[in-house]
């Protein structure tokens, strides 16, 4: 991801630049992809350029290469942030050095170079919050 602008873009402006229907992005928003900042007075969804490219990628995985929703979400439980993001300056960034952890554990101590809230991020929203392993071995084929 890498160090971004502070812009601040509506649902129709996002939706403008990515090519997607604003249903679409609230979608996104419903499916736990997203979560972007609310107007404090009006409630309207805030994206800034993090969530952008977020939107962007996501798109990328799920209309241009075919992935299922239950297949991204376990992607984002199992992949690295930059390696799921592209990251421009992921070998500078700890969360590739430290590449077994998740980057927003490796925030918490060591920093990251992400310019983007955690809360906001798909990877920390669909993060394994139960403990539960995400791939499982198959039961014994009874013989």
């Amino acid at each position: 991801m890498g160090m971004l602008r502070n812009v601040e873009y509506t649902i129709a402006d996002i939706s403008l630049k990515v090519g997607l229907s604003q249903k679409t992005i609230r979608d996104y928003e419903k499916w736990g992809l997203i979560k972007p900042k609310r107007h404090l007075q009006t409630n309207n969804r805030i994206f800034a350029d993090f969530e952008l490219e977020q939107i962007q990628q996501i798109a990328r995985l799920l209309h241009g290469k075919g992935f299922t929703l239950s297949c991204l979400r376990t992607l984002l439980q199992m992949a690295p942030c930059w390696n799921i993001f592209d990251c421009a300056v992921k070998k500078e960034c700890p969360a590739f050095k430290f590449y077994d952890m998740p980057c927003y554990e490796i925030r918490k101590e060591k920093g990251t170079l992400c310019s983007g809230h955690c809360e906001q991020c798909a990877v920390f929203i669909n993060r394994n919050k139960k403990g539960e392993k995400v791939l499982e071995r198959p039961d014994p084929i009874p013989g």
